[in-house]
Order: structure tokens, then C-alpha cells, then sequence
């Protein structure tokens, strides 16, 4: 009798295990299908940025050095933290949001240091319109999920800018949206008007999280999933009602929401970019170009898109409602000399001075960088857009700028544009003539410990602290080891450049000794 009730209790447990097993597999495939697609695209769109680049164009993205250990936090503590947050809105904990929570704290570190820092230049802005309309200040992370912070964000589905609007909901709400000006990328008007959004979608549900799931996939949806559910107007009970991409949507929201409140906590600090903290706007009377104010008060064509994404082709029409964004200090400038601006090479860039463009500039067309010779590259089986960089030895944001690449999308015949140093014309153009091996080898960064011997180090100064370069190692992570020590005085004090290969075995000065 003993041993039937050991062998019952024994194929209970196996049945449990199953069950549990299977289980476990279902929760698994669910967190995947409920990440949202976009989520990630949103935040590589953000490498293609000239304000991110400039500001560290040799961070080595989405590695974690060795002295940076990311530990598993235990579920009492996200809950706590949570539960923490001074909120009218409703903040859970579930597998799904821990699966967000560990996207932006574990996966793409780096990509949220960068929001974070873009988040100093653009919070504010958000901040003060929902203080206006007496709305909870924590859907400022709203952007963070539909755009990564990058105005230019463009979706498969046609929505732009920050808040990602779409455009009958974009006119809806008063944005301009014409052959030379698209305002859902103007940060300031597409925040006012998406607020606005907000507020009247709160009028209807007044439930913030059933707001933010009509945000992204429209009212009409959040309705058939109230109806579904029998007309339970709780996000969590209309959950598996909603379409797919929404169920994740407000686990994403609650997960940025935690990962910027709790940033510190997971050794996340803003990096820094190039956007002005302070800026003014400066009414435009008649056509202006980009390039006109470029020339005029030496700044970047780039500077000045950073600050006006809205003007698609680099022209600014006439127009009361047209204003031109600068740093203060160069809108001072601007205002110094503002006739001269607009007489500059005017018959240039407009047909007799008038509003019409000249054709050559309606198209996109990149600046030859200077000190630079072109190549071409013919696209070939099996290429890829950050292999390509890796071969000419550039940066992929500047491959996809070149050759107004979007999302990655190259065909296989297609001819590439690369800019390259004119002493390196002719190493350069081989490369288009390569096997794919050859290629490859190009590409390591440092190379194979059986050809180190033929590098040779510069004699060693007694004066300076040096480092042996190791299999793996680059710039940044060397720089990581010595505390007050960046990659860019490791370029300065060895003679290196953003293109430059270590070698293992090479020597490479630290500082000076003390």
C-alpha cells in the first residue's frame, strides 16, 4: 500500500512538472510576441543622429565593459520601487513590464544613456505644457517608447516626430504638413498638440492607461476591447482584447518610467550631445535656406537641423507661423546681421530670389566632407551596411547620410558613395574589388596574436604609465580601467585617430606619471 501511494504522489509531481514546464514555455513565447516590433527600431533610429555622434563618436555601443556588472534584481525590489512612485496612474509589476524594464536596463544601456542626456534639452519643453493642463507629469516618458526621443523618427505606418503622429491625426490637431514643412517634427508644436490629444482621450476613458493604449492604436480599437471584455474599462482586463502591439505598449510605458526614475540606481547617467540647453526662435520675413545662415554665422547645416527638424528640405517658407530655432547666442548673431543673411548667394538657392526652390536643391544632397576623396562601392551579396563602414573605416550614420540610406535598406548592384582620406584614395578603392574573406579581415580591430610580431612599438617613455593591449580590447574599454581617463585621451596622448586598429601586444600611453 506504501509503495501505491509513492507511486500515485510520484505521477501527481511528473503531471505538475508538465504543466508547470509548459507553463513556463507559454509565458516565454508570450513575452516575446507582446515586446513591441517597433521598440528596438526606435532606439537604433536614434544612432543616425549628428547630435549623437558628435558628441562621442567613438562609443562603442550596447558592450558592457568589464568593470560593469549588471546584476538580476530580485522581483521584490522592482515591486517596491513601483509601488513607490508618486502617480495617478495605476503602476504594475508583471513579467511583461520586467521584460521592458531589463530591454532598457540590460539590453540597450547605451542607447538609454543617450536618451537620458536628450532628455535634459527636451523634458522641459514637455514638462511645461502638462503642467499647463494640470496633467501627471510622468507621460513626458510617453515619447521615449514612440520615438526614442529622435524627431525625425519615421514609422512603417507613417507616423512622425516625437509623438509620433499620424498625419489626418496631425491635421486634426493644427500641424502643418506641407511639401517643405512636416510640424509633427517640430519638438514645441507636436507637444502641444499631442498633450492635447491626450487630455481629450482622457475625457472620454478617464483612465490614463486606457489613454495611452488609445494613443497608439486609436479609440475605435479601445472600444471593441471594452466591448469584448464585457465592458471593463481596466487595461489589464482589455488586455488580450487589444491588438497585439498595444498589449506591450503600456508595459514599455510603465518600464521607461522606472528605468528614468531609477536610472541612477542601474549605473545609468546621462551621455552628453551637442543639443543647446538654451535656445530662442526668430521669426522668418522671406524664404530662407539653411545653407544662408550656415555660411553667414559658421555653423553646421547639421546644427541647424538638429534644432528645426521640421523643415524637410532645408528651406524655411515666409510666414508667420515659420521660425527659425538657434542657440541663444547664435540667434544673437543671427540678429546682428540678419539682412546680409538673406541677401547671401540668394539667386543660389531660389528661382529670382522668390519663394520657389531651384530644382538641384529640392533633392537630397549630402556635403563632400572636406579633405576628402570619393570611392564607390558596389553592393553585393550578402553585404550589410555596418559591414560596408566597417571596411572603408567610417561611421554606419555616415554611410546612411551619404547615400540617403533609411532603415538599413541597401539592394544587391546599388553604388555607394564613401568619403575617405585622400592619401588613402587607392587603399580605399581596392576594397570594392575584394573577396568577401578580404573584406573581413579589414573590418578586426585589433588582429590575430600569431601576426602581432609584425608590429613594433614605439620606445617606451619613462615618464608616462602604459597599457598592453589585449585580445578584445578597444579604446573605450581601455579608458573605462583608469579613473578621470577618456578614449579621446587615449587618441590625443598616442597619435590615434576615430579610424586607427590596435594591435595586441601594442603599448599604449595611460597619463603621465604622477
Amino acid at each position: 500500500m506504501q509503495k501505491v501511494k509513492e507511486l500515485v504522489l510520484l505521477t501527481i509531481m511528473m503531471i505538475v512538472g508538465i504543466v508547470a514546464n509548459a507553463q513556463d514555455k507559454r509565458d516565454s513565447i508570450t513575452l516575446l510576441e507582446e515586446t513591441p516590433p517597433y521598440l528596438e527600431e526606435c532606439l537604433d533610429s536614434l544612432l543616425n543622429q549628428w547630435y549623437i555622434n558628435k558628441a562621442h563618436n567613438n562609443l562603442v555601443l550596447d558592450t558592457l565593459p568589464s568593470d560593469e556588472v549588471v546584476s538580476q534584481i530580485p522581483d521584490s525590489v522592482y515591486i517596491k520601487r513601483i509601488a513607490d512612485i508618486s502617480s495617478p496612474m495605476p503602476y504594475t509589476y508583471n513579467s511583461i513590464v520586467k521584460s521592458h524594464i531589463e530591454l532598457y536596463t540590460i539590453r540597450r544601456r547605451e542607447l538609454v544613456k543617450n536618451m537620458l542626456g536628450l532628455s535634459e534639452y527636451y523634458f522641459p519643453m514637455f514638462e511645461q505644457e502638462l503642467d499647463a493642463r494640470q496633467m501627471p507629469m510622468e507621460l513626458k516618458y510617453l515619447p521615449i517608447i514612440e520615438s526614442a526621443l529622435n524627431p525625425r523618427a519615421y514609422s512603417r505606418a507613417g507616423a512622425s516626430g516625437l509623438w509620433q503622429f499620424m498625419y489626418y491625426t496631425g491635421k486634426q490637431y493644427g500641424l502643418t504638413i506641407n511639401s517643405y514643412v512636416d510640424e509633427r517634427r517640430d519638438p514645441y508644436k507636436s507637444t502641444v498638440a499631442a498633450i492635447a490629444f491626450l487630455d481629450d482621450l482622457y475625457a472620454i476613458y478617464k483612465d490614463w492607461f486606457l489613454v495611452i493604449a488609445a494613443y497608439n492604436c486609436g479609440p475605435g480599437n479601445v472600444n471593441k476591447a471594452i466591448r469584448r471584455s464585457g465592458g471593463h474599462r481596466d487595461f489589464w482586463k482589455i488586455y488580450y482584447h487589444l491588438p497585439r502591439e498595444t498589449r506591450g505598449y503600456v508595459p514599455a510605458f510603465i518600464a521607461a518610467t522606472y528605468t528614468f526614475m531609477y536610472a541612477k540606481e542601474h549605473n545609468l547617467h546621462a551621455n552628453p550631445n551637442s543639443l543647446p540647453l538654451a535656445t530662442d526662435t526668430i521669426s522668418i520675413k522671406q524664404p530662407l535656406h539653411f545653407k544662408q545662415v550656415a555660411d553667414m554665422l559658421n555653423v553646421k547645416v547639421d546644427y541647424l537641423r538638429s534644432l528645426n527638424p521640421q523643415y524637410r528640405k532645408d528651406l524655411i517658407p515666409a510666414g508667420d507661423d515659420y521660425a527659425l530655432r538657434l542657440a541663444i547666442a547664435d540667434a544673437s548673431n543671427f540678429a546682428a546681421v540678419e539682412d546680409s543673411v538673406y541677401l547671401h548667394k540668394r539667386e543660389t538657392y531660389f528661382v529670382n530670389g522668390k519663394t520657389t526652390v531651384k530644382p538641384q536643391y529640392t533633392a537630397y544632397s549630402p556635403d563632400t566632407p572636406k579633405n576628402k576623396a570619393t570611392v564607390y562601392y558596389t553592393v553585393k551579396s550578402g553585404d550589410a551596411v555596418g559591414l560596408i563602414a566597417d571596411w572603408y573605416d567610417v561611421r554606419t550614420s555616415d554611410l546612411r547620410y551619404w547615400n540617403n540610406i533609411r532603415r538599413n535598406m541597401i539592394r544587391v548592384g546599388q553604388k555607394l558613395r564613401v568619403y575617405v582620406p585622400k592619401n588613402k584614395t587607392e587603399y580605399y578603392s581596392r576594397i570594392n574589388d575584394m573577396s568577401y574573406t578580404d573584406k573581413q579581415q579589414l573590418s578586426s580591430k585589433t588582429v590575430p596574436a600569431n601576426s602581432a610580431s609584425t608590429k613594433k612599438n614605439e620606445p617606451v617613455d619613462g615618464n608616462y604609465e602604459y597599457y598592453t593591449v589585449r585580445s578584445g580590447d578597444n579604446l573605450w574599454t581601455i579608458a573605462r580601467r583608469y579613473s578621470g581617463i577618456s578614449n579621446k585621451d587615449l587618441m590625443e596622448l598616442n597619435g590615434l585617430t576615430e579610424s586607427s586598429k590596435l594591435w595586441i601586444g601594442q603599448k599604449l600611453k595611460i597619463r603621465p606619471k604622477s
